[in-house]
């Protein structure tokens, strides 16, 4: 039999049926199917032949469901030990993604990366230093003059007549002098070294977030691109730009903040000189700091100075300290803070407040710090992602 494909015959009324037809055309076969190389059977692959599905029997899920609710809840313990180191690096990365922007100014002022970043680490240190040798001291020396002086303060306290009414009544200075006998302040000694075990704790803390933020400053734009690689690549653009913008957000804001404050430092530090008040640079320092917690920072600051006033200078400075802070913070409220903030993070005072309250609640301190950038996060996202479908919807 002959190997060609067959043919019709030509005919002459019929052109189209003198053409050949065309044999059907056989698959190619495939590349053989890989072997295991442990068991050698054929299609196993290269980590062997998978297996059956597992049964899905009540007791296969119920167990399957208990496992991974243990699973959970050994998650939620290892985050709950680990929640106080947890807690620093977040403070570290937020802290790195504010001092980005100063990095960033520095290497277009012609640094190299890693010189600028040291530059912004040591600044951050000096600043530190600054602030510990301002106000270590003075709490030093008020806390022993306060022990040594007591039991003069107790005496001079019964030579008022109102409080010596008060006395009367309920045994106030009595108490008082009962207490502040030797014994007493040997404990009182005690707490203070179990106090100063907490201060040098708290610089731990501190050191710790400083070397860590340095860490990230460094690493800064590989972690933000590695970020961005786990995103799809068809939404990756988009995210990027949007993450980015949200990272400026919080650099603008982190800026502002600390322009702010050094501005109520500054005030307050001339304002103290001028009238007489004991340790000006101290109590700027802790109006600074405080400065830097939204809404209630800076009240918390003016109580501070003006109990020191009314203790050091007499209830006229106290007065005179109440009614500088009182003006200030309106100065600061509708003026400087609105020109400060209004182009960098662009968020309403019902949400600040609302964000700052919330963010107490939750994480105290480190909570208000975060809250307006996270609310101007959130209403990016809002604008850009969840309004556009809602009208495409």
């Amino acid at each position: 039999m002959s190997d060609t494909a067959p043919t019709i015959a030509q005919d002459p009324d019929n052109p189209a049926t003198s053409e050949a037809v065309p044999e059907p055309r056989q698959a190619e076969p495939g590349p053989p199917a890989a072997d295991d190389p442990v068991t050698g059977e054929q299609g196993a692959g290269r980590f062997g032949k998978p297996g059956a599905p597992l049964s899905r029997s009540p007791f296969v899920v119920g167990f399957t469901a208990g496992l991974g609710l243990l699973l959970a809840y050994t998650f939620f313990l290892v985050i709950q030990d680990a929640a106080s180191i947890l807690i620093l690096i977040f403070i570290a990365l937020f802290l790195a993604v504010g001092l980005n922007p100063a990095v960033v100014r520095l290497q277009r002022w012609g640094l190299p990366r890693g010189l600028a970043v040291a530059g912004v680490g040591l600044g951050v240190l000096v600043l530190l230093a600054a602030g510990l040798l301002a106000l270590v001291p003075p709490v030093v020396t008020q806390t022993s003059a306060l022990v040594e002086n007591l039991p003069e303060y107790i005496n001079q306290m019964r030579r008022s007549e109102a409080l010596r009414d008060l006395n009367e009544q309920y045994q106030v200075i009595d108490r008082l002098q009962s207490a502040a006998t030797a014994t007493n302040m040997t404990r009182a000694a005690g707490g203070v070294l179990g106090g100063a075990q907490a201060v040098f704790g708290a610089l731990f803390n501190v050191l710790t977030v400083v070397v860590l933020t340095i860490y990230f400053l460094a690493a800064f734009d590989r972690l933000r691109l590695g970020a961005y690689k786990l995103v799809p690549a068809s939404r990756r653009a988009r995210v990027q730009g949007i993450g980015d913008e949200i990272l400026a957000k919080v650099g603008a804001f982190m800026a502002g903040a600390l322009a702010i404050a050094l501005i109520a430092g500054v005030a307050t530090w001339i304002f103290l000189v001028i009238v007489g008040v004991t340790y000006p640079f101290a109590l700027a320092v802790v109006v600074a700091v405080c400065d830097l917690i939204p809404q209630v920072g800076a009240t918390i600051g003016a109580v501070v100075v003006s109990a020191v006033g009314f203790a050091t200078g007499g209830v006229s400075v106290g007065i005179t300290c109440i009614v500088f802070f009182v003006v200030y913070q309106q100065l600061e409220n509708f003026v400087i803070y609105p020109k400060v903030m209004r182009r960098a993070v662009k968020v309403s005072d019902l949400a600040a407040i609302l964000a700052a309250l919330l963010g107490i609640a939750l994480l105290g301190v480190i909570g208000a710090l975060i809250a307006i950038p996270a609310v101007a996060a959130v209403q990016l996202i809002v604008r850009e992602i969840v309004l556009p479908r809602q009208e495409q919807s």
